[in-house]
């Protein structure tokens, strides 16, 4: 395993477009696939109503984690933040010219944006486990 720079790190989430939101409320954690668009050390999605406004709202510390691997190598990168959801004209409008696609047709009219504030990533090679030492 190696860890990754922050550049290395800003790098891989800059060039993915899909990742994992994780935010928790009361305890009771949650994990959501979304799009994501990065820019400015800030991460951008679309969503409609529901849960993850309405657990956003409650706690606005959020976590994104993107992925990918091969059959040899992998990496992961994991960004926290605090999530707002835009509502300043011009920020909508903005967003609105970014190539953020969604995964599934939906109608989805709300930007949440999330401030980096920690990312950290890691790189990995797989291979066989290696052979535990008996005492």
């Amino acid at each position: 395993m190696e860890n990754l720079s922050e550049e290395q790190s800003w790098e891989l989430l800059g060039g993915s477009v899909l990742g994992r939101l994780a935010v928790c409320v009361d305890g009771q954690p949650d994990v959501f696939p979304i799009n994501i668009y990065v820019a400015n050390e800030k991460i951008l999605f679309r969503t409609a109503e529901g849960t993850k406004l309405a657990e956003l709202a409650v706690n606005d510390r959020a976590v994104i984690e993107v992925d990918a691997f091969t059959s040899r190598i992998g990496w992961s990168v994991v960004a926290k933040g605090r999530a707002r959801t835009l509502v300043d004209s011009a920020e909508i409008e903005a967003a609105d010219r970014t190539p953020l696609n969604p995964w599934i047709p939906a109608v989805r009219t709300t930007y949440v944006e999330i401030a980096v504030d920690e990312i950290t990533g890691r790189r990995f090679v797989f291979g066989p486990e290696p052979d535990h030492e008996i005492r």
